[in-house]
């Protein structure tokens, strides 16, 4: 199962300096966002006791970024992943790729595994 879901938002990266309340606002559009996304898409949880997210980050322009902040920035889109599978994300393995090519999505392929 693969969804497609946005580029976070540039308020959600670590090192960005807002304000808490527009980081909370531009969290909670993300996750409503990605949530919405997933159910559109109609994806399922798998059985396993591990689901594992294949996590592509394809970024919106060339410029150079850290994978552990991308992976950061995308808490709230895998928080709206887990509330429309309908399991805890502790069950989430992540295994982040950032991708070459331009697009600003990050794609994510969801597998059952050990």
């Amino acid at each position: 199962m693969t969804v497609t879901l946005p580029w976070p938002p540039k308020e959600l990266l670590p090192n960005a300096r807002v304000h808490w309340a527009v980081r909370a606002r531009a969290a909670k559009s993300y996750r409503r966002a990605c949530w919405a996304l997933a159910k559109e898409a109609g994806i399922v949880a798998p059985d396993s006791e591990r689901i594992h997210l294949f996590v592509d980050f394809v970024p919106p322009d060339r410029r150079k970024r850290d994978d552990d902040g991308m992976v950061a920035a995308f808490k709230p889109g895998r928080d709206g992943l887990a509330d429309a599978l309908g399991v805890d994300d502790n069950r989430f393995r992540v295994h982040p790729y950032v991708a070459d090519e331009i697009g600003g999505m990050v794609r994510v392929r969801i597998a059952e595994g050990p």
